[in-house]
């Protein structure tokens, strides 16, 4: 399945970015970005997601993405390896919520992850160090 998410996600590569949008094409977010590929596999989407803000810098107590993750997706233990086509969850402050999502698409020694980030659309991009400080979780694609 991982090679199957990766494969979707990269077609996504070039879409602008464009704040609450899954079009590929036309438009996206890193939530847009996760919803256009849940649909290429498995059809319809399993909810539709609430209004947001871009801000990533949210404080809040309502952790929306990670819930909406564990409800749909199949969460990977800290422990267990990366594997391509997992999704990553990020939290880009200290005491805000987590508001960023990719998928990664190299689990080597140069790590590589999809997502689409303002200004730049989606885009694929070296899973840096401070990329990985920021995960909060992991998901597979059921």
């Amino acid at each position: 399945m991982g090679d199957r998410v990766v494969e979707v996600a990269r077609s996504w590569l070039g879409t602008p970015y464009v704040h609450q949008a899954s079009v590929k094409g036309c438009g996206a977010d890193c939530l847009g970005l996760i919803r256009g590929v849940w649909r290429e596999i498995h059809g319809t989407e399993p909810e539709a997601p609430p209004a947001y803000t871009a801000d990533w810098a949210e404080c809040g107590n309502a952790e929306v993405l990670l819930g909406a993750a564990a409800r749909h997706l199949v969460p990977v233990s800290a422990s267990a390896p990366w594997v391509s086509g997992q999704m990553l969850l990020f939290r880009m402050r200290q005491g805000a919520i987590a508001k960023h999502l990719g998928i990664l698409s190299d689990a080597g020694p140069e790590s590589r992850f999809l997502h689409a980030y303002t200004y730049h659309g989606v885009i694929e991009s070296p899973l840096t160090l401070p990329w990985q400080t920021r995960i909060v979780a992991r998901f597979s694609f059921p």
